[in-house]
């Protein structure tokens, strides 16, 4: 999987590529270690992401939980029908911010 963090003042696109999934999660997670402090807006661009798994899933929401008590906001955008299915599959699609 690739990882492209685009910060921009207070707000942080990060675009993923490939796959999340139990083998990559760690990546993402470790790209956002401490990238929450200071943020307004997170948005995760998937617009080249293939797959998510549960691991993948998990990294999305803790990230989500973290905005909102930072009080940002968190946006997932250009989200593929694949992607999409499994967020409304899971529930996800009625807890993330999908443009």
């Amino acid at each position: 999987m690739q990882i492209e963090k685009i910060k921009d003042g207070n707000n942080l696109t990060i675009a993923l590529e490939g796959r999340l999934d139990t083998m990559t999660s760690p990546e993402l997670e470790a790209a956002l270690d401490g990238a929450f402090a200071g943020l307004e807006t997170l948005v995760f661009d998937l617009a080249k992401l293939d797959y998510i798994s549960s691991a993948g899933l998990r990294v999305l929401l803790s990230s989500q939980k973290k905005m909102t008590a930072a009080s940002g906001k968190m946006i997932v955008k250009n989200v593929s029908e694949e992607i999409m299915e499994i967020f409304d599959v899971t529930g996800f699609a009625d807890i993330l911010t999908i443009e």
